[in-house]
This record gives C-alpha cells, structure tokens and sequence, in this order.
C-alpha cells in the first residue's frame, strides 16, 4: 500500500509528522483521503506517515480464482485450435506453466502475491526454452487509479496498444485489456483506454486483432503545480527529494518550465519534476 503523510481525522485533514509530535495517548481513528479506509499513524526514525491497516488475505478465494482462470482460458484456447493444458511442468521440473497454450506459448495467471525475483526468474526459465510468457492478473493486481509497485511487474508494451495490463475475472468470463496507460506529470495518478473480451473463442480472436484509436489525455498544468507544493509542503519522501535537487541547482519551483506540468509520462518513470531536475 501507498504510504500516506495526511489522513482524516474527525473530517479534519491532518499531517502524520504533527500528529507524533502531540504524543497523544488518546486513540483516534484516521481515515485514508481517498477510499476512507482506516489507516495507522506510524513513526520511524526516518519520518511518520500513515498506513492502511491489512485485512486478512483470501487465500481460499485467490486459489479458487486462479484454478477457474486457467480453466476457463484453456478452453478458450482449445476453441480457437490450440492444444492448451494447464500446469505443465517444463525446464526440467524447475517451472510448472498455468496454461501452455503450445510449445511456444504460456499464459500465467497471477492471482496471488508475487515478487519481482520469482517473476524475473519463471521469465527467464521461459526464455531459456524458447516460450513466449502472456502474465494475466486476477483480482488482487487489478489496475485502478494509483499504479502499485508490485503491479510494475505485470505491464508490458508494444506498438498498437502502448503500455498495457491484462486482466482476468472468471467470475464475468471477461478478459480487460487495459492500453494506452501513462502516468500524469508530477502526481501518481493513472490514465488509460480499457476493452473487454469474452473468454471464449470469439473473444480471443478480437482481443488479438484489437486496433484501438489511441487517445490524448488532457491534463491540467495548475493541479499539478498544486500537488507539487503539497508534496513540499509535507515534506513527503518524494518533496524532500525534490527540495533537495532545487537547492542543489539553486532554483525555485517557479523557476520549473510549464512543459514538465503538461507532459504525460510512461509506467515505471519517475515524476517529469525529478527528471528534469537530476
């Protein structure tokens, strides 16, 4: 989850570094900005900030998930002329394929948490076979509104669609193709165009012939600035950074050209203000 440096308090907004500085010993209940969810003041050494408090996982519900997935794409797969199986063991036992499309194709559904060294490394053994991998997401990596770390691992690019994110909910019978996604200037939100297709036969044959028209997403130069000096303001992990680089050029924010406030920028790339500044 997102680290967060306000939360709600009583409808008040309030800053995590003055909230441990009253050392109150009265509970409070904190409420995340954006989804009002619960959160909890935490205090390091290195900051405060605040954090959504774990729910316990569904196991259960992420394995039943995963196993109607493979299912449901192998007889996609089989109708449309492939000879698809699920959990095939290859590269001598060291990975097992969700669904093995043909000998030159998998497609891995990720329903569970993964991390970036078990994903590089299943990666890696299907390349040493000659394997083209397609990773499809369940539930728990679904794309909203604010890009995750872990969700990094999943996005992949090519010429039609952009970056883009493949998701899968059985529960529809429905595969969403999320393109074209791009990040705005200086804030964490996400934009992107989103298709859905039928697992089955017909939806296949669509999803792989999809030419979409590729939008323009407009943004407004002024939020970003106003984000901006939040951040400062704060004195977040990431306006401390920007500080740090603004004194050591020893310029001010309104020094920053209007381009970086207007250009949308790719997944995985930091803020368009640290770019131009390092």
């Amino acid at each position: 989850m997102i680290n967060l440096y306000a939360a709600l308090l009583n409808n008040r907004l309030v800053l995590a570094t003055v909230e441990v500085a009253r050392k109150s010993k009265l509970a409070k209940r904190y409420l995340c900005p954006r989804c009002h969810e619960s959160v909890q003041l935490i205090s390091k050494a290195d900051g405060a900030y605040f954090k959504h408090i774990a729910k316990s996982s569904n196991m259960m519900g992420e394995r039943a998930e995963h196993a109607q997935s493979k299912l449901l794409l192998k007889e996609a797969l089989r109708s449309v002329g492939f000879d698809a199986q699920v959990e095939i063991p290859l590269a001598q036992g060291q990975l097992r394929a969700d669904v093995l499309a043909s000998p030159r194709l998998s497609f891995e559904v990720q329903c569970a948490p993964l991390s970036l060294a078990e994903l590089n490394h299943r990666h890696h053994l299907y390349s040493e076979i000659g394997i083209v991998d397609v990773w499809v997401v369940g539930q728990r990596h679904y794309l909203r509104r604010q890009i995750k770390k872990s969700q990094l691992l999943f996005f992949r690019k090519n010429k039609l669609w952009r970056d883009y994110y493949l998701e899968i909910d059985p529960a529809k019978q429905q595969l969403i193709l999320k393109y074209n996604v791009l990040l705005e200037p200086v804030t964490t939100r996400v934009h992107y165009q989103k298709m859905t297709f039928a697992i089955n036969a017909q939806g296949l044959r669509q999803l792989w012939h999809f030419q979409p028209q590729i939008q323009k997403y407009q943004i407004n130069p002024i939020g970003q600035r106003e984000y901006l000096a939040r951040q400062l303001m704060q004195q977040t992990k990431t306006g401390q950074s920007i500080a740090t680089a603004l004194y050591n050029r020893q310029i001010t924010v309104n020094d920053l050209p209007d381009e970086i406030f207007s250009k949308m920028r790719h997944v995985g790339q930091p803020n368009n203000v640290l770019t131009y500044l390092n």
